[in-house]
């Protein structure tokens, strides 16, 4: 995210007026600032101020100054805005939606400490920090406070999460605490969560960290549970001040940090999940922000500073700008504001879950947002700023969406459609459908308000093409399947989501209702229906009617219209419902009755009375009766009783009219004397249920008011007798015995005579009952009283009457019952056996008369056989011992096991044949297992064979005969069984039992016999595949002598014998079929000669006409011509195609031909306009008389034919005279030529072209030479005589191409001779441009037969002068090469130098070229490595070119690894300061110093030349442009070194022990060039050798360290603490390798073991005056560098000997030492040295000294 300054919202002034706080509305709409006198400025979202207003102290006696306002925030719908100030209040202002309300205190809140934050996150509750410490929540709608938390720490800032559900508290001493209203399930902490290291002014919570800042200059990001993830540390920017204040963007992605100028801005990346700071926002001169704040959609951040300006930044990471219409604004990576650029609209589209937003687009005719990120997918309507972002997996952006409804997004993506709504973070549904058309979709979302209906969320859509499913969205389960017969193409639900329209292919119109599951059809051929919207109407059309259901729960009931067109769209606006229908080139409108429309909508809306109103301006029709009907039913249960009046009156249903009339006359009085609703007074309830005939519910209301009168009169009323006696009875009513006698004398009245016997039985007078009961023809009755009755048992009158009456009535049962309460059993059993009563009869029997028993039970059973209850029956014949009736009746019951059971009980053999019909049963289930055994015990083995053949089950069956009879009774058994199945025509069944017995050619011949031959050809392939081609030829035949020809063709081609199936057809004259079946089988040409022959049998008209429906007549005509059927050829080419006649002529006459009968062919030949023909048959016959009579007389151009026949056969006869002679005749020279040609003939030929065709002379001359070519050297031999005769005969252009083609490589003379003869007769007799070409083609001939001198000439001849040089170069000639450069054409001198160079660098000749070419002749030195050679040469020529290659030499040794030779180079022939040689010089330099062996005396020279070399160098630089820079120091550090080691050299020559010793120490201060294991092996061994053992441990024991990192690879664990407050550096630079041999290394570490196991040497350096190592130039405390000694390198302090050189001195000692030794022993390196140090430091002091 960046920021970006838009503009300055107010000026800041000239001191400090601080900003003390500000905020932006969570609307967008409003923005606050407060100033420090204490005023609130509103602007709007543009940054125009609009409004202000002042603050107000707690107690006015204080003055206006007693406070800071220190924090304020506005609502949540930001119409109030809260203020915390510092005088111990909160005040609460409504400032109201528009601009310029007025503002009113609404709200205060009191506190006991100074307020220093403050938060409104929720409605109602504010949330502020105190002073003295504590977090206080105060509740807008109570006027209270309370505390939420308290601490011991001044509250110095408070934020909160990016839901506002969680808030953060700073304190004074660093603290952060955390407190949740509500953790969302993220399960964090509450309480203190972390503690800064300074008090947390700037505090933010992000949406995966906590951002805090303070007064260190330190921002510190923490954890989710208070641990450090990131530091951002600005405490040694000197620019940067501390920070004073934060603020979260509203995705919590950004965070941005005020300081002193400077805003810091802070972005989380969610990949790397950590935050990254992006470029600071640096202000000059904005002196330190006191206040930020951030607006809501994250697109615009506000700074408040000190000096009391307020600056607007845009906050944004992109903008962009969609199909010109839209601006999208990516304010985070989460949050997107996409604004209308036509109408200014806003929308801020935000990930809930802090997702990246990948892309925004905007469908659906511009009104839809979709947009994806990583898990979710974010949908919006723009039009009503609905916004929803639901959990989605991405899926490569394969979805497609949908926008047709306005409420729903309908997502397809692989088979699944996907629902939300807008405005839902919630998936509304996801169905699996394969049908993405959205009129096989219907959604309905809460469109109409629904009477007792909360939300109604319908969906309907296709499981398959025939399948309808609608889905309840809200409850999420199945409200209904519709399974159709056809396919469906349109469904839609009406908009209560209650019904369901749907059209199918045959366009029927079908109407579901989903409560009732009912489906119904309402429409045939119906082209448009759509529902009419706002309504439960719908408009159709079928053919050409309009159809329209004002009333769709009376689908029966549609109004029709007759129409001219097609419905093209149905429009409702103003109160107006039009059908739109396009009538040819018009377009019509027919407007709907509004009126019915009306009704139902006020119906479905419950507005009875704007119904009724409808209602009574309509006629009374059926619809308007199904209207009342509907009116009256829906207002009844609304207890609208004046409307459900109105109804029943309209209806005519004058009872109920009437009643409702007193019902309402009865509520109205109510509502007049007592107010309130009327419809609840008792009265009313319980008339309401009595009209619903809810009879119980009323008597219920009226008792609730104890009108127990009004409950008996309404009972009475409606003869409700026995209810209004049970009531009465249950009060206790004193009418209770009137009642009763009114009831019983009512009943005698309107004869209810057994009502009334109920009543006496209810009274006790039972004999009146009795008498009632039968009077009224209820003898049962009375029976069941009489038998409960003792007293009536015993009057024997009553009895008697009775039974009487129940036998009479036919109720035996109940008779027999009732002698047998009287103890007459006889009479009873007879009753009972009357009424068939079986079990009370076996019952009484078995107590009263056991012999009868099994009498009866057997009459039970056949009682229950003719009741068709036979499984009954079984066990009572059993019970009877009747088992044969048993049996009969488990078989008539199907109960086959229990019959089996009965069966195989039985004793004796009387039961046979019932085996038969079980077994036939299992049988007929295929239960053979079973019925087998049951045939066998019945003897019906052959039926169990049967069985089994039938069953196709034929192993069975014949393993049961082979059980049962001999093989020859089987086979015969079989056999006859088989000629019974086909005489019954079950062939199938018949093979079956001929194959079991092995007789397959008894089955063939039966379905020969029965012309079944597919079945013959089938068994025959089985059992004779040998025999198949034959049978199939041998049916064929057969078939065909039956005329069944179309079976006979099948035979045929079955036995690959197509021709016998043409045949076939062609005897019998159906060429059709024979010609289909050649053309399908008989290859290519078959069918093309049935034709012919098919046209021959019809011949004439009838033969063309045939044969060009086929398109076969050119070929019939040409077949016949082939086949000598030259009469019907000329037939058919008569009739159709006479331009075929001399093509046939032609034929036969090629015919007669072949018969020798020439003649007859010479007439057929002419007749055909051939005589050319005839002539060629003559000529081929050697007729030659014939050949030129028919010639002369029909063909005279082909006399010529004749003459060249005759003569090509003198040329074979060798006739050559006669030929030529016929050939001229003829006028055919070529012939003549290409015979001599062929004879070798070529000067006869070459004669003949000469005198007949000359312009073919050069063409036969190429042939000659080529042919002579081919010949060798026998045919080079006649081309010369060739090119000799062209020159005698003045034919010198073909001489010369003839002398040219000469090619003989193995006779160079000749080639050589006959080129110069080319040349000189081109040169002589050719013309200029010719001869050039001439010479340019022998020249390099001859340059290839190395005649360069003879080629040059002859380029001379012409003036060919570059020719000639490059022949006399190629022959190496090059002082002839440079005379005719010099003489003829001076240009050319320059090329003759250049090739003569590039001679002798491609020879090698060096030595030759330094006198052409010395660079190039170096640079072959160089690349040779004649470096010796290259060096001498170069330094013959100037200073520059011997420093490049002396450069190149020196880099070649070095990298050989001779930099000893390259040194001596450089001191032979000096160091220039060229900036290209430095890398060399250092290398040089560094590769000496790593040599070994090289600190004695000898290699003084070495050392000496490296000290002169770099001396010369350094002096050289002085000079140069490089003067003091740094590489001119690192050189004088180089010459220093240098220095020191030859001097040390020279020490070591003179055993100056104790100078050499020095030198290396002080050599270890430049161990950034020394390599370090050298360096301080050297000095821990000379400081050894003298004695100094404090040094030589301390060396020797470093040089062993470094050793064994050397090996290691690795430096870093080196010890410093030897070298603190010395010069020797601790970064080295890593050597390589080792510099010393493994035996010293060793030998040094047994010396430094014993060294340090002795302990006698303390292990320090030893200090001098300074408190300071001695050989350290850098004095410790002081800081001061002392001089290096020239002599031994230790520093110079009291005393010295100084030089005139400036920075060069001696001490004294040291260098008295040097001088005496050099003066005792005269050493000439001694000597050197001092001549050095008097060269180096501008001469050598006053007791100086001679050199000799």
């Amino acid at each position: 995210m960046q920021l970006k300054h838009l503009k300055t919202l107010l000026t800041p002034q000239e001191g400090a007026a601080k900003v003390t706080c500000m905020t932006w509305a969570p609307n967008n709409g409003k923005f606050a600032v407060c100033t420090v006198d204490r005023v609130v400025l509103l602007y709007d979202e543009q940054g125009e101020k609009r409004d202000k207003f002042s603050t107000k102290p707690a107690d006015s006696k204080y003055g206006k100054k007693s406070y800071v306002v220190k924090a304020m925030a506005f609502s949540p719908d930001s119409t109030k805005i809260a203020i915390a100030q510092t005088d111990n209040i909160i005040y609460v202002y409504k400032i109201g939606e528009e601009w310029g309300e007025k503002k009113v205190i609404c709200n205060k809140f009191v506190q006991t400490s100074a307020l220093t934050c403050l938060l409104w996150p929720a409605e109602h509750a504010i949330v502020f920090g105190l002073a003295e410490g504590k977090v206080r929540l105060a509740n807008t709608k109570t006027n209270k406070s309370s505390t939420v938390y308290g601490t011991d720490s001044f509250v110095v800032s408070l934020t909160s999460n990016v839901s506002g559900k969680g808030m953060l508290s700073g304190h004074a001493d660093g603290t952060v605490v955390r407190y949740f209203f509500d953790d969302e399930g993220s399960g964090e902490s509450q309480g203190k969560l972390l503690t800064h290291p300074c008090p947390p002014y700037a505090l933010a919570w992000g949406t995966n960290s906590i951002i805090v800042a303070g007064c260190d200059k330190k921002i510190v990001a923490y954890g989710r549970e208070g641990h450090i993830q990131q530091t951002f540390d600005y405490s040694r920017d000197r620019s940067e001040k501390e920070f004073t204040v934060a603020a979260t963007s509203p995705s919590g992605q950004s965070v941005v940090i005020g300081s002193y100028d400077r805003l810091r801005v802070f972005n989380w990346g969610p990949r790397k999940g950590a935050w990254d700071e992006a470029s600071p926002k640096e202000i000059p001169n904005l002196y330190t922000i006191t206040a930020l704040a951030w607006k809501k959609d994250g697109s615009r951040l506000c700074a408040g500073t000190l000096c009391g300006g307020v600056e607007q930044f845009d906050c944004c990471l992109r903008r962009s700008i969609y199909k010109n219409k839209f601006e999208m604004t990516y304010v985070g990576l989460s949050q997107v504001i996409v604004k209308n650029l036509s109408t200014g609209m806003r929308v801020v589209l935000k990930s809930h879950y802090g997702y990246e937003i990948d892309e925004v687009k905007i469908m659906g005719k511009d009104r839809y947002l979709v947009a994806h990120t990583s898990d979710t997918l974010l949908l919006g309507d723009l039009a009503s700023n609905k916004l929803s972002e639901v959990a989605w997996q991405g899926s490569g952006g394969n979805e497609k969406f949908f926008f047709e409804n306005e409420t729903v997004c309908m997502i397809f993506n692989a088979g699944e459609l996907t629902l939300v709504e807008y405005g839902s973070n919630d998936i509304l549904g996801s169905v699996r459908t394969e049908f993405m058309n959205p009129h096989l979709i219907s959604v309905r979302l809460n469109e109409r308000k629904q009477r007792g209906v909360e939300g109604s969320k319908k969906l309907a859509y296709l499981i398959d093409i025939k399948t309808i499913a609608i889905v309840d969205l809200a409850g999420g389960y199945n409200l209904g399947t519709i399974n159709h017969d056809s396919k469906i193409d349109w469904l839609e639900l009406n908009e209560t989501g209650r019904k369901l329209l749907f059209r199918d292919k045959k366009l029927r119109l079908h109407l579901y209702d989903i409560e009732s599951s009912v489906k119904t059809t309402v429409l045939s051929f119906c082209s448009y229906v759509q529902w009419v919207p706002g309504s439960d109407v719908v408009v159709s059309q079928n053919r050409g009617n309009l159809c329209v259901w004002y009333n769709i729960d009376s689908p029966e009931r549609a109004t029709m219209f007759p129409l001219r067109g097609d419905v093209v769209d149905l429009e409702r606006s103003n109160g107006k419902t039009e059908v739109i229908v396009t009538e040819g080139v018009n377009t019509v409108s027919y407007t709907l009755d509004e009126g019915l429309i009306e009704f139902g909508t006020a119906i479905d809306d419950g507005d009875y009375y704007r119904a009724t109103a409808f209602l009574e301006t309509l006629e009374m029709s059926s619809e308007t009766e199904a209207m009342w009907k509907t009116l009256s039913k829906l207002s009844l249960e609304a207890r609208q009783l004046h409307i459900a009046e109105r109804c029943f009156a309209a209806l005519g249903d004058v009872s109920k009219a009437r009643f409702l009339n007193q019902t309402n006359k009865i509520a109205d009085q109510v509502s007049k004397e007592y107010g309130g609703d009327g419809t609840e007074f008792y009265q009313v309830k319980a008339r309401l249920a009595m009209l619903d005939k809810n009879y119980k519910l009323a008597e219920m209301y009226y008792m609730e008011q104890n009108a127990i009168d009004e409950v008996m009169e309404m009972y009475q009323e409606l003869h409700m007798w026995d209810d209004c006696i049970a009531v009465a009875e249950s009060k206790g009513h004193p009418e209770l015995d009137n009642l009763r006698r009114s009831y019983y004398q009512w009943l005698m009245e309107t004869n209810q005579d057994e009502k009334a016997g109920e009543v006496k039985e209810g009274e006790e007078d039972f004999t009146g009952a009795v008498n009632l009961y039968l009077k009224a023809g209820l003898p049962a009755k009375a029976a069941r009283l009489a038998m409960s009755r003792e007293e009536l048992v015993t009057n024997s009158d009553v009895i008697n009457r009775i039974a009487a009456a129940l036998i009479k009535g036919e109720f035996y049962e109940r008779a027999g019952d009732l002698f047998e309460k009287i103890r007459n059993n006889q009479r009873a059993l007879d009753c009972y056996r009357k009424g068939n009563a079986f079990r009370k009869a076996v019952e009484l029997a078995r107590v009263a008369f056991p012999a009868d028993v099994v009498k009866l039970e057997e009459a039970w059973g056949d009682y229950l056989v003719q009741q068709k209850q036979l499984d009954a029956a079984i066990n009572h014949y059993i019970e009877a011992g009747c088992s044969s009736k048993a049996i009969e009746a488990a078989i008539g019951a199907r109960q086959w096991k229990k019959a089996v059971h009965i069966l195989e009980l039985q004793e004796d053999r009387s039961g046979g044949k019932y085996y038969l019909k079980i077994a036939q049963y299992y049988a007929s289930i295929q239960e053979y297992e079973v019925a087998e055994p049951l045939f066998v015990k019945g003897d019906h083995i052959k039926d169990a064979i049967d069985m089994y053949t039938v069953a196709g089950r034929w192993e069975q069956a014949h393993k049961l005969a082979a059980k049962c009879m001999t093989p020859e009774d089987v086979s015969t058994l079989y056999i006859s069984r088989a000629q019974d199945l086909e005489g019954e025509g079950k062939y199938k069944e018949a093979e079956r039992l001929f194959a079991t017995v092995e007789e397959p050619d008894l089955a063939i011949t039966m379905y020969k016999k029965n012309k079944m031959f597919d079945d013959v050809i089938r068994l025959v392939a089985k059992h004779h595949p040998d025999l198949l081609s034959e049978t199939h030829l041998h049916l064929a035949k057969e078939l065909e002598t039956e005329s069944r020809f179309s079976e006979a063709e099948y035979h045929y081609m079955e036995g690959k014998e197509w021709k016998g199936a043409v045949n076939m057809y062609r005897v019998n004259d159906m060429w059709e079929e024979a010609y289909r079946v050649a053309k399908s089988h008989g290859g290519a040409s078959a069918h093309k000669q049935v034709a012919y022959l098919w046209a021959k049998s019809l011949g004439g008209e009838a033969a063309v006409k045939l044969l060009n429906k086929f398109g076969l007549l050119e070929t019939a005509i040409d077949f016949a011509a082939d086949n000598c059927a030259f009469d019907f050829a000329f037939e058919l080419a008569r009739l159709s195609t006479k331009n075929k006649i001399p093509e046939i002529h032609l034929k036969n006459a090629m015919m007669l031909e072949d018969e020798g009968k020439f003649a007859e062919a010479e007439s057929e030949f002419i007749k055909a306009g051939k005589p050319k023909e005839a002539v060629l048959m003559y000529v081929h016959n050697q007729d030659w008389v014939g050949a030129q009579r028919v010639a002369e007389a029909n063909d005279p151009d082909s006399v010529s034919d004749v003459l060249v026949g005759q003569a090509k056969f003198c040329f074979e006869q060798k006739d050559f005279q006669k030929a030529e002679a016929f050939l001229l005749r003829a006028q055919r020279p070529e012939l003549a030529i290409k015979y001599y040609k062929d004879a070798e003939m070529w000067s006869d030929a070459m004669r003949i072209c000469k005198e007949y065709l000359p312009n073919k002379l050069s063409i036969l001359q190429e042939e000659y030479e080529k042919e002579a070519t081919k010949k060798g050297s026998r045919g080079v031999e006649g081309m010369v005589e060739q090119a000799k005769e062209w020159e005698q005969s003045g034919e010198y252009a073909r001489a010369v191409e003839c002398y040219l083609k000469v090619k003989d490589s193995t006779n160079g003379p000749l080639m050589e001779k006959c080129w110069m003869k080319a040349a000189e007769l081109a040169i002589k007799f050719l013309t200029q441009e010719r001869a050039v070409d001439v010479i340019h083609s022998v020249g390099p001939r001859l340059t290839q037969l190395r005649k360069y001198s003879a080629a040059a000439e002859l380029y001379l001849n012409l003036d060919l002068i570059k020719e000639a040089i490059d022949a006399f170069i190629e022959g190496e000639e090059w002082n002839k090469a440079k005379r005719v450069a010099k003489e003829l054409d001076p240009r050319f001198e320059d090329y003759v130098d250049q090739r003569y160079k590039e001679h002798l660098k491609n020879q090698g000749k060096a030595d030759s070229l330094v006198g052409v070419d010395v660079m190039a002749a170096l640079d072959m030195y160089a690349e040779r490595g004649q470096w010796e050679k290259c060096i001498e040469t170069a330094s013959k020529q100037n200073y520059k070119i011997l420093h490049k290659y002396v450069a190149l030499s020196a880099t070649h040794l070095i990298k050989e690894g001779h930099a000893e030779k390259a040194l001596s180079l450089y001191a032979q022939h000096g160091a220039p300061a060229n900036p290209q040689n430095f890398n060399i010089y250092k290398r040089m330099f560094l590769d000496l110093l790593s040599l070994l062996g090289r600190d004695s005396a000898e290699s003084f020279r070495m050392w000496a030349d490296l000290r002169d070399v770099m001396l010369l160098l350094c002096e050289n630089l002085t000079k140069s442009s490089e003067a003091n820079s740094p590489a001119h120091e690192e050189f004088e550090q180089m010459l220093l070194i240098s220095h020191y080691y030859a001097t040390r050299s020279a020490a070591n020559g003179v055993d100056l022990v104790s100078v050499a010793a020095k030198l290396s120490i002080s050599l270890l201060r430049h161990t950034e060039l020394i390599p370090a294991d050298k360096a301080f092996y050297e000095a821990g061994m000379a400081a050894r050798a003298l004695g100094w053992e404090n040094m030589a441990f301390i060396f020797l024991n470093r040089f062993l360290d470094l050793s064994d990192g050397i090996e290691e690879g690795n430096l870093d664990t080196l010890d410093h603490s030897d070298f603190q407050d010395t010069d020797i550096p601790f970064e080295v630079p890593f050597p390589a390798k080792l510099h010393v041999t493994d035996a010293q290394r060793e030998e040094i570490r047994d010396w430094v073991l014993t060294v340090s196991m002795d302990q006698r040497v303390e292990q320090v350096l030893p200090k001098d005056e300074r408190d300071t190592y001695e050989a350290s130039l850098l004095a410790a405390n002081t800081g001061i560098r002392s001089l290096p000694c020239v002599i031994t390198g230790y520093p110079v302090l009291r005393n010295k000997i100084e030089f005139k050189g400036p920075g060069k001195a001696a001490n004294k000692d040291d260098w008295n030492k040097f001088i005496m030794a050099t003066k005792t022993t005269h050493s000439p390196e001694c000597q050197d040295v001092l001549k050095f140090v008097s060269q180096w430091c501008g001469g050598l002091p006053a007791s100086g000294f001679s050199f000799h």
